[in-house]
């Protein structure tokens, strides 16, 4: 499954548009690596994707192209989420 369909269908991602542009823009890897959209995943895949405000970092536990909202969690396994600092700047 595409990278960015993932992201959506997990619920991670409100959007796919928008999960197309996070990963374009160099803020998604796979197990370490840079990752464009159209990566394709594997069960036991770790990806990280950097928010503006946090770091998510999970693996992938399952690949389907439809699940409802309430069983998007079982798609993956929250390794860890790291919050960024708050900048001076945010805080006027």
């Amino acid at each position: 499954m595409r990278l960015d369909k993932y992201l959506k269908v997990s619920r991670i991602i409100k959007r796919r548009t928008l999960a197309k542009q996070v990963c374009d823009g160099g803020r998604v890897t796979i197990n370490g690596r840079p990752a464009k959209a159209g990566t394709e995943l594997t069960p036991g895949d770790r990806v990280a994707v950097n928010f503006p405000h946090k770091t998510l970092t999970i693996e992938v536990l399952l690949l389907k192209d439809n699940v409802r909202a309430t069983e998007a969690g079982e798609l993956y396994r929250l390794i860890s989420e790291e919050l960024h600092p708050a900048s001076e700047d945010a805080m006027f």
